[in-house]
Formats: structure tokens, sequence, C-alpha cells
């Protein structure tokens, strides 16, 4: 049985119809309501933790396989007990800059950065050349410019909706967020069949997805 680690939330949802697509019987995670372990018959055990939880418990050999965004990735930073082995192109979004459209970014000042990702809003700066200090924010991000406490923030926008309503803008683009599914280096040894199984059928699903939504484009 290999055991997932999935990252519960929008990345479970967006998840399931993939695991669908395999012909793998998702009700009884669908049906789920408080549990977090569940059974996919016998070959898969699905374990819901928190995003940034999920590396841990693939570096500690607790699960065998995760599904996490890259922005946990970026954030965390790559190293050698966690493989990626797939971009399953879902829970798509951006990392963005944003700050208030009458914020003067060519102020001289060392401003002042609100973020969940002070390691990938650090590094982005200092490809910029600018050093900058780095609030941690574990909330609404949106409220530090807001509220004075920040001149920007360094988030992750879906559609944008979020930053027009709270009338802050986009002053950059830093990277294209997506699902991954990564591996226990150990595991990948020990279960290579079962795992790359799995991942030739998530790929093969993307695939007849990605063929499905071209032909509706071009009928």
């Amino acid at each position: 049985m290999l055991r997932i680690a999935l990252t519960k939330g929008r990345v479970e949802k967006k998840f399931i119809p993939l695991l669908q697509r395999c012909n793998i019987d998702c009700q009884p995670l669908i049906d789920k309501q408080r549990r977090l372990i569940i059974n996919l018959g016998d070959q898969y055990q699905i374990i819901l933790v928190k995003g940034e939880d999920v590396c841990t418990y693939l570096r500690k050999g607790a699960v065998d396989l995760g599904v996490v965004g890259s922005d946990v990735l970026e954030e965390q930073g790559a190293d050698e007990q966690v493989n990626e082995l797939l971009d399953l192109n879902t829970g798509r979004c951006q990392f963005i800059v944003a700050s208030k459209s009458d914020f003067d970014w060519n102020q001289p000042r060392r401003k002042v950065i609100g973020t969940k990702y002070p390691n990938v809003a650090r590094r982005w700066f200092a490809s910029q050349g600018e050093d900058v200090e780095i609030i941690k924010i574990a909330g609404s991000v949106e409220l530090a410019p807001l509220t004075g406490l920040a001149d920007a923030i360094v988030d992750l926008t879906e559609t944008g909706t979020t930053l027009r309503v709270n009338h802050l803008v986009v002053h950059d683009w830093l990277d294209v967020i997506t699902s991954r599914l990564v591996a226990n280096p150990v595991a990948l040894k020990q279960k290579r069949d079962e795992i790359f199984a799995l991942t030739n059928q998530l790929r093969q699903a993307m695939e007849e997805e990605y063929d499905e939504d071209l032909r509706k484009v071009t009928e």
C-alpha cells in the first residue's frame, strides 16, 4: 500500500478528479467527514495534512508520496530527501508582489514586506538588488499594506479578486505555482513499481483531460 500525504483543502479537491480519471474509487475520500486517514481500496492510503507538513512526513519516512503546492517547495527549499516526480498542473496560481496603488516603489528607503513566504520574498528581492525587511504573517496578508504594517506583500493569487477588493495592485509577477507529486527517495527505491505505475496513470489522466479540453475548444 502506498501512503500519500495530501495537502487538505484546495489541493485535495483538485487532486480527487485526477485520481478518479485513473479509475481509483475516491468516494471514501469524498465522504471522509472528519477522518484524516482514508484508505482507497487496498492500494492507497491518503493522509490529509497541512501543506507545510507534507515534506516533513516525507523526510521522516512516514509516507511514500506527497501532493503539495510548489509554493511550499519553493519556501522550504528542495533537498535530497524529497524527489519531485510530476507537475500535476492543478491548483494553478501565481506568486505576486502587490501594494497599494499609491505606493512609491522608487523611494530610497528600505521597504517592509509582509508575507507567509519569507524565504521566497527574500530571494526575489535579493535578485532585484534590494535589501528589504521581511515580516512573516500567518493570516490575511492583504491587511499589511492597509494598516501600515508593511509597504507591500508577497503572496499567492488565483484570480486577483481579493487584491482588487482590498484596493491592492500587482507590482510584479514572481512565479507560477501548481501542485506537485513528490516522493521519499527511500520509498522510490523500495516501491518503485507501484510509485511509477501511479505516476504514469496520473500523467495519462492529465493528457486525456488536455485532449478533451482541446477538442471542446476546436469543436
